[in-house]
C-alpha cells in the first residue's frame, strides 16, 4: 500500500480526535462545584424580646451575630433585631 493512502490519513485523524477528547475529559473531571453552606437563624426584637424572623445566613461571610433593623409587629414600629440561638 502507498505511504500516504487515504486509509492511513483517516486512521491518523481518528487517533488525533481521540487524544483531544481524552484531554477534554480530564479537564471536565477536575471541575468541582462548591456548595454554599447556609445556617438557619432567628432574629429577636431588642425591645420586646419577641422572636419575629427566621432567616438563613452564610457563616463564612457573617461569622459574628447578625444585627439588623426590621419591623416588629408586636411593637408596631421598626426596631433593632439581633440573632438568637
Amino acid at each position: 500500500m502507498h505511504k500516504n493512502s487515504g486509509y492511513e490519513r483517516c486512521c491518523n485523524r481518528r487517533k488525533e480526535k481521540t487524544a483531544a477528547n481524552v484531554s477534554d475529559d480530564r479537564k471536565r473531571k477536575y471541575t468541582v462545584e462548591v456548595e454554599v453552606v447556609r445556617v438557619k437563624i432567628t432574629l429577636a426584637c431588642t425591645e420586646c424580646k419577641q422572636r419575629n424572623y427566621n432567616m438563613t445566613k452564610e457563616k463564612k461571610n457573617h461569622p459574628d451575630r447578625m444585627e439588623t433593623k426590621k419591623y416588629c409587629k408586636f411593637c408596631k414600629r421598626h426596631t433593632m433585631h439581633k440573632e438568637t440561638k
